[in-house]
Parts: structure tokens; sequence; C-alpha cells
């Protein structure tokens, strides 16, 4: 796996935040170990959100009445499927 390096820009406040969790009296002991930190959570928080809406909808396809289903065979589908692809 290779490294990419990315410069970023932030303004003053920002900068200042990042220094206090950044070193001896901070949380991480360098800027890119945080921002590393910083990026894994946003993923696993989307990931998660993700998960959360799939979970949702088969909650709801669960949820509906059994009336509101179609029977199909295997062929149905496949033509289903097929037709779909043209």
């Amino acid at each position: 796996m290779t490294a990419t390096t990315m410069t970023v820009r932030i303004r003053e406040p920002l900068a200042e935040y990042v220094s206090h969790r950044v070193g001896e009296q901070g949380d991480y002991d360098n800027v890119s170990e945080y921002v590393r930190d910083l990026i894994r959570r946003d993923k696993a928080q989307r990931e998660a959100q993700a998960f959360e809406r799939l979970k949702a909808e088969l909650a709801l396809a669960f949820a509906a009445p059994e009336s509101s289903y179609q029977v199909l065979t295997a062929a149905d589908i496949v033509a289903r499927n097929s037709s779909n692809q043209d």
C-alpha cells in the first residue's frame, strides 16, 4: 500500500484547536495521526449510516402485509432481469 501526501490549509481557530489535540498535552502524537483517525471515524460513520438505511428499508419490506407480495418463480426473475439488460 502506498502513501499519498496531502496538504491541508486551515485557518487559525482550527489550527489552534488541532494544536491542542496533538503533542504532549493532546491525544495524538502528530497531526497526521489525528487526521487519519478523523478520516477513519468519518468512514465508519458513513458505513454505519448506510447500514442503518438498509436495515430501515428491510424493516419496511418485512412489515409489509403478505398480500402485497408477488409469487415469482426463478424463471420469472430470470426473465425480468434479462429484459432489464436491454
